[in-house]
């Protein structure tokens, strides 16, 4: 065995460390910044806005599956990041909405129209919805929440009816467009209030049709 110099085994540890250098001085430099740029993406997305992709059909025909949608995360609090913690009231949810919230049933992310808040007494046959005594329904397949003119679906039949439903305080009916075709608060139960992540705004990708904005 070829037995090589202490002078040339100690020069090959410093030529290592001398090309490591470089490495350790471009991480100093430029890895902190980089970190710190993620981290702020990080918290504007789960404190101020973020966006969401529809996985079905259940909203139809206000939103199609794969839709891509921008999602104001302030809108019902203004909250500390990465966390459920509220630092400041900026709203409520409120019947109209399109919500974005997790289910009471299993976690799994949801994008629901909002429909009764509390204290609100829902009616729902074929469909058909009726808050506080009055009729939603200006048409066969349309519904009035204040000024919003909302489409349904209603192919496959109006789903479960709900009868004489009081919504107790701090709680929320959420419902899909498609009423027939969507597993929504009749299956899963009301939703908190204070744990709805935040509304969604607009469609601004839609499939097939490409970059749009079409506010919800």
């Amino acid at each position: 065995m070829l037995d090589l110099p202490v002078e040339c085994t100690a020069m090959t540890r410093d030529d290592h460390a001398a090309s490591a250098q470089p490495v350790l001085a471009w991480l100093r430099r430029e890895a902190l910044p980089l970190a710190a740029m993620l981290l702020l993406l990080g918290a504007a997305r789960d404190t101020l806005a973020n966006h969401y992709q529809v996985p079905s059909g259940s909203m139809q025909p206000t939103l199609q599956p794969g839709d891509h949608v921008v999602v104001d995360m302030r809108a019902y609090g203004l909250r500390l990041p990465f966390t459920g913690i509220r630092l400041l009231d900026t709203g409520h949810p409120q019947r109209g909405d399109v919500a974005v919230f997790d289910s009471p049933a299993d976690g799994t992310r949801l994008i629901k129209r909002v429909v009764a808040v509390a204290g609100d007494r829902v009616e729902l046959h074929d469909g058909h919805l009726r808050i506080n005594g009055r009729a939603l329904g200006g048409a066969a397949q349309q519904e009035t929440f204040g000024a919003k003119q909302v489409l349904l679906d209603l192919d496959a039949g109006g789903g479960p009816d709900i009868d004489g439903l009081v919504i107790p305080e701090g709680r929320l009916l959420v419902l899909g467009d498609h009423r027939g075709n969507s597993l929504d608060g009749r299956y899963f139960g009301l939703v908190d209030a204070d744990t709805v992540y935040g509304k969604a705004r607009a469609v601004f990708w839609r499939r097939g049709e490409g970059m749009q904005w079409r506010a919800l």
